[in-house]
């Protein structure tokens, strides 16, 4: 009978995970489906609303990549979370996910994405707004808020960097066995989705600092949006990029946050930007790699919402 019970209970912990899989798949699902349209010269970007203003300035939450949608951001709760009490704007970069076509020819410049995000604002009806960019949205961040000061309430850069120049990105000294394996692979593979696919999955494995949690983010992989030419086009136009020099010049309340065992943008980074922007608060999350809001995001939703509501 006591060892009936036991299975009896794995079982249910077994379904409640199981349907817990599903509903949060399914609210990633719901959370791509376009709201709102920002229409500039050279493309129409795609943005999507949770939550309402309750008379507060929206969150913009600026992906990273380049090259990629916003799915990867999505994978839990946190902006849910979030939108409980506040209005959260995610949209597809120009020439990715829904925002597309891209006029031929047009830039994918740094002035251009910033030109992107301030078309969304102003979509929104928004005369401020708070902006959190995560990773190479953390750069997109910096450039509007440098740009667009007055429109910006407050800015939060998470495993951001001030320019590729700038970034300690020690990856490849951490992990130089899985560079290797990863390099061969991807080699023995045609090129395509599948060999990009796999280059930014097991990428994203070294993100973590938590292998069980790399797992687990990873395991029911879908397609993140990585366009391998729109990353290259990026990648080149901005590598001259480098607001190190400005950021003395930011003058808006500013977060910078960080994983403690991020080898991506290491904190090093993180904290050389918090140094040079007056009054910038630093925060460093002690079991996270690159992707603290799912490493840790109960307490990332804390640090956030601190920051923000105050």
């Amino acid at each position: 009978m006591a060892r009936r019970k036991v299975i009896f209970m794995r079982l249910n912990r077994f379904v409640a995970a199981a349907a817990s899989l599903l509903i949060w798949s399914s609210i990633a699902q719901a959370q791509l489906a376009a709201t709102g349209q920002a229409r500039t010269p050279d493309v129409t970007l795609a943005f999507e609303t949770m939550g309402s203003t309750r008379g507060l300035p929206p969150i913009i939450a600026i992906n990273g990549g380049p090259g990629l949608t916003h799915a990867y951001m999505v994978q839990n709760d946190l902006w849910q979370r979030v939108a409980e009490t506040r209005q959260v704007v995610f949209y597809d970069q120009r020439g990715l996910g829904r925002s597309v076509p891209l006029v031929h020819g047009a830039p994918q410049t740094m002035d251009a994405q910033v030109a992107d995000l301030e078309a969304v604002r102003t979509a929104l009806h928004a005369d401020r707004i708070d902006v959190v960019g995560d990773s190479f949205g953390g750069l997109v961040a910096l450039a509007y808020t440098l740009a667009h000061p007055d429109h910006v309430r407050r800015v939060v850069i998470s495993d951001g960097l001030p320019g590729l120049k700038s970034v300690v990105h020690p990856m490849p000294e951490i992990f130089p066995d899985l560079e290797l394996e990863q390099e061969r692979n991807a080699n023995a593979m045609p090129p395509g989705k599948a060999r990009d696919d796999y280059n930014f999955s097991t990428h994203l494995r070294k993100c973590f600092a938590s292998p069980e949690v790399a797992d687990r983010y990873l395991k029911d992989f879908h397609d993140f949006g990585l366009n391998s030419t729109v990353e290259e086009q990026v990648s080149t136009t901005i590598a001259p990029v480098d607001f190190t020099s400005r950021l003395g010049s930011i003058a808006v309340p500013a977060l910078i946050l960080t994983g403690r065992f991020d080898v991506n943008v290491a904190p090093l980074t993180a904290w050389r930007m918090a140094q040079a922007i007056p009054g910038a608060q630093f925060h460093a999350f002690e079991h996270s790699g690159h992707l603290p809001s799912f490493e840790e995001p109960a307490e990332y939703f804390r640090v956030l919402m601190d920051f923000l509501s105050r």
